[in-house]
């Protein structure tokens, strides 16, 4: 605050709690002063030399992932690229004033809350913005769990790693019904025995009711971001369990833009074009093929069936990996690689297709095979009728997940 002449002391009556920390910055719950009004605030804090540090650290791991992985040269390029914009708190700060507006006008305005930045507090180095209150969506499902477990929060917190491991191995059978049971009997161990059939029918309510509430969460979260990818432009591309709140009003709050991408009329319509094609019932091969050359992907060979596996793999779901025994997405990636190599990755598709394989991860956490283009097919389609008009006129419906 240095450039505007004010101190700390002129802005800020007290800095409370750190409420997050990462590898650039930390975020405390602060109050500001009456003659800034008053109220309490969220304000991001960059550690000091985080750019030098990063970029040194980023130009070793490019170098390894070289030898290991080099099939992801393009993705760290572009990775690297957007990651370097995280430097300049005043890019997140106008940011989150776009987004903010977008949402507002958007068919999930009274469901989601992106905070509003006070730019005029905003530096390089500092971001101050709405203090949202709520808790991370993750921490909210594990206390909910704990809560069926008798206040268990370690109990949980294992339980839910196990679920989420069991769904990367292939091993959760899919069947929702009995694997509530199941999964009650696999949690209670050996209290299990002495618990009544009411006691545990009662236990296997609470556990449909809780999975069932959280999958309509992330539901509504797909739904949120696909309306910014396909009709905005403008969208979250780290979406991580950290960066969702659920707040106590009841909406979700969507904070940390710091990776914020933007998508020209193009890029949306040829992104749009390959989701299309996942989506559909029946896939045709050619035209996933025909719409990946379109978006700017090119292999080695042009292997139209390898192309449109690529496809499935950066914007729909890793479950064709799992059904050959790879064990990761980046194992399956290698093996694509290894068939017919993809020598052109344009540039927009890396943060989709990462923002795709956070929500998978989300989806695990749940016990949830997600496929991302079966529910961003709507929003797509929308896209593609609208021929990049306004797309207001459209009230999406917020249809719950289906199982696989």
């Amino acid at each position: 605050m240095d450039s505007q002449g004010l101190t700390i002391e002129d802005v800020f009556e007290s800095f409370d709690e750190v409420l997050g920390s990462a590898s650039i910055g930390q975020v405390h719950k602060a109050k500001l002063t009456p003659e800034f009004g008053g109220e309490t605030v969220a304000v991001k804090v960059m550690h000091p030399n985080a750019e030098t540090r990063f970029r040194n650290d980023f130009k070793i791991f490019r170098t390894l992932c070289k030898v290991a992985l080099p099939g992801w040269d393009p993705i760290l390029r572009e990775l690297e690229m957007q990651m370097m914009t995280e430097f300049d708190y005043t890019n997140e700060g106008q940011n989150l004033l776009q987004v903010g507006k977008n949402m507002a006008k958007s068919p999930y305005a009274n469901k989601v809350k992106v905070p509003y930045p006070m730019l005029d507090l905003c530096s390089k180095n500092l971001l101050v913005m709405e203090y949202l209150e709520g808790k991370k969506l993750a921490t909210s499902i594990e206390e909910k769990l704990s809560s069926i477990l008798g206040g268990d929060k370690l109990m949980a917190r294992k339980v839910l790693k196990a679920k989420q491991q069991a769904l990367f191995e292939s091993k959760h059978s899919g069947n929702q019904k009995k694997g509530f049971l199941k999964d009650l009997n696999d949690i209670l161990g050996e209290s299990n025995i002495s618990m009544s059939v009411l006691e545990k029918a009662a236990k296997a309510r609470m556990l449909m009711t809780m999975t069932r509430d959280a999958r309509n969460k992330l539901s509504l979260l797909l739904d949120a971001t696909g309306h910014q990818i396909f009709n905005d432009g403008l969208y979250n591309g780290d979406p991580h369990p950290g960066n969702i709140l659920v707040l106590e009003c009841g909406r979700l709050g969507l904070i940390d833009y710091g990776q914020t991408r933007s998508l020209t009329k193009h890029d949306r319509l040829a992104l749009a074009a390959v989701v299309c094609a996942l989506g559909r019932k029946s896939i045709d091969i050619h035209e996933i093929t025909t719409a990946m050359n379109e978006f700017g992907f090119h292999s080695r060979d042009n292997d139209e069936e390898n192309i449109a596996k690529f496809a499935a793999l950066y914007f729909d779901s890793d479950a064709a990996g799992k059904r050959l025994g790879y064990a990761t997405p980046q194992k399956y990636l290698q093996h694509l690689n290894s068939i017919d190599p993809m020598v052109e990755v344009p540039d927009p598709a890396v943060f989709v297709a990462r923002t795709s394989f956070l929500f998978r991860g989300l989806g695990a956490l749940l016990q949830q095979q997600l496929h991302t283009s079966q529910h961003w097919k709507k929003h797509a389609k929308i896209a593609i009728d609208a021929k990049g008009e306004d797309l207001q006129l459209y009230n999406l419906g917020m249809t719950p997940i289906a199982n696989e």
